[in-house]
């Protein structure tokens, strides 16, 4: 096919203010870490080291639980509407500082800016929105159940969408008088640092949200920790089965998002062509670094060799490359690390028997990359049908009717999310009632707002971040 000659289209990063050396950001002020460890966070589309990152010890991460449970106190007695001021101000900021904030989640973590502008800055601001709007209206959310705030939450977040799921955490458990002890992932945190500065800026009395860095053994240490009322973790599975260990023998209320392989569904009735960017979308977005991403694709026998045959042509225009470049699709694999789980999994399939298929993509020389993927002539047994890969690599299956489709969907250990696309809207209240999935999409995929609810069931996770369901998390019932 013709090959389209796209001039450049760099975002300017000339704007971004960022410090050589990030602190820990305890009781409202950046202070040293105890451990007077630091840690490189490196661009992972140069391999270039972007800023020194302080790590926690056992003692910062006390010392950061101490200030948050001391500042419950005053903030959890402020009016909804008061709290809800400050939430709403934060909102505003991230607004304000969006174009920082996207260069800066493009650069730590390898996102095509058009996805960092367009999505993720956006939709964490919105949900600062969502959540400030709530503060003052929890007993009209539980009527006739007298809310009562938690104490200090304890959160860990992932590598993929740094600054949105901060935003998923902060929000509502501010909204609800909750403290908040926080930390980002050690390969991306400089979003979460960034939202730091706003929040000291914001005016949030100190020791309301606090931001520590470090790696798992940091994160081992909060959920140890005795303070935490509540902890909050999206990752993998086999980290979230730490975390609520750990909820249990301290006796914490806990949620869990984990890992997912979701099932995108494609009826012989289904609009094609916006099917096919459907697809696309659903597993190519963010470098399929998704815990929702539609992994799995199912077609209906009758249009198999129709899809099929769009769907490669539609990965041939696909640019993988530089993140802050306007054009690009595909950006940068996060990190070396994950980039040899993707490239094992590639053998894997190619060991199963699977037929490997991926454009012939130019891709720089430097960096963490791995072009689209496409796997056909794919067994419901195989390895690549059935664990979470984390990155740009399609599994596609065949079916004939419904039931068998249903079967193979909920053949699975995860339960996250799904996709049905299909004309006919019987069809799809059949699949959301018998899909064993948190979240199903109709004619779409990955799509997220702050009013509905998100969150798996089986080793997906259980609660719900999102919508009135990520303030039940927050709360206690008389």
């Amino acid at each position: 096919m013709e090959e389209w000659n796209l001039s450049l289209a760099p975002e300017n990063a000339a704007h971004v203010q960022l410090k050589k050396k990030y602190e820990l950001f305890i009781n409202g002020e950046f202070q040293k870490p105890f451990s007077n460890k630091y840690f490189e966070t490196v661009n992972p589309a140069t391999e270039q080291a972007i800023a020194l990152v302080a790590e926690a010890n056992e003692k910062d991460v006390d010392q950061a639980m101490k200030a948050a449970a001391e500042a419950y106190k005053p903030w959890s007695k402020l009016s909804g509407a008061e709290r809800g001021k400050y939430i709403y101000r934060i909102a505003r900021m991230i607004q304000e500082k969006s174009r920082e904030f996207a260069v800066i989640e493009s650069l730590d973590g390898g996102k095509p800016i058009r996805e960092s502008r367009d999505i993720d800055i956006p939709l964490a601001a919105a949900h600062f929105f969502y959540y400030a709007g709530w503060a003052d209206k929890l007993e009209y959310a539980f009527p006739m159940r007298k809310p009562q705030s938690l104490g200090v939450a304890a959160q860990i977040i992932p590598w993929n969408f740094p600054l949105l799921m901060a935003a998923w955490k902060i929000a509502p458990a501010l909204a609800c008088g909750n403290t908040v002890v926080l930390k980002p992932a050690e390969t991306t945190p400089l979003t979460a640092l960034k939202l730091a500065e706003v929040i000291q800026e914001a005016g949030l009395p100190q020791g309301v949200v606090n931001i520590i860095t470090g790696a798992g053994k940091t994160g081992a240490e909060m959920c140890a920790h005795p303070i935490p009322n509540k902890l909050a973790f999206t990752g993998s599975t086999e980290v979230g089965k730490l975390v609520y260990k750990a909820a249990l023998s301290g006796n914490k209320k806990v949620t869990l998002e984990l890992g997912g392989k979701a099932a995108d569904i494609i009826f012989d009735d289904a609009p094609i062509d916006a099917t096919i960017e459907g697809i696309i979308n659903g597993i190519y977005f963010n470098q399929g670094h998704v815990c929702c991403a539609g992994s799995r694709l199912f077609v209906q026998e009758t249009v198999y060799e129709e899809i099929l045959v769009k769907l490669k042509k539609r990965m041939n225009t696909l640019i993988v490359g530089d993140p802050m470049d306007k054009n690009t699709d595909i950006g940068a694999i996060n990190s070396k690390e994950q980039l040899d789980v993707i490239n094992r999994y590639l053998k894997i399939g190619r060991a199963e028997g699977a037929e490997i298929y991926q454009p012939n993509c130019k891709m720089p020389e430097l960096g963490n990359w791995c072009p689209p993927t496409l796997f056909t002539n794919v067994a419901q047994s195989n390895r690549i049908s059935q664990e979470e890969i984390f990155g740009p690599v399609l599994a596609i299956q065949t079916f004939r009717t419904i039931e068998e489709v249903i079967d193979k969907a909920n053949n699975t250990p995860f339960g996250l999310s799904a996709g049905v696309w299909t004309d006919k809207g019987s069809k799809i209240f059949q699949l959301t009632k018998a899909l064993k999935a948190g979240v199903i999409w109709a004619n779409t995929f990955n799509k997220f707002d702050p009013t509905s609810p998100f969150g798996g069931y089986k080793e997906s996770g259980f609660g719900r971040e999102g919508g009135v369901h990520g303030l039940d998390a927050y709360l206690k019932f008389d």
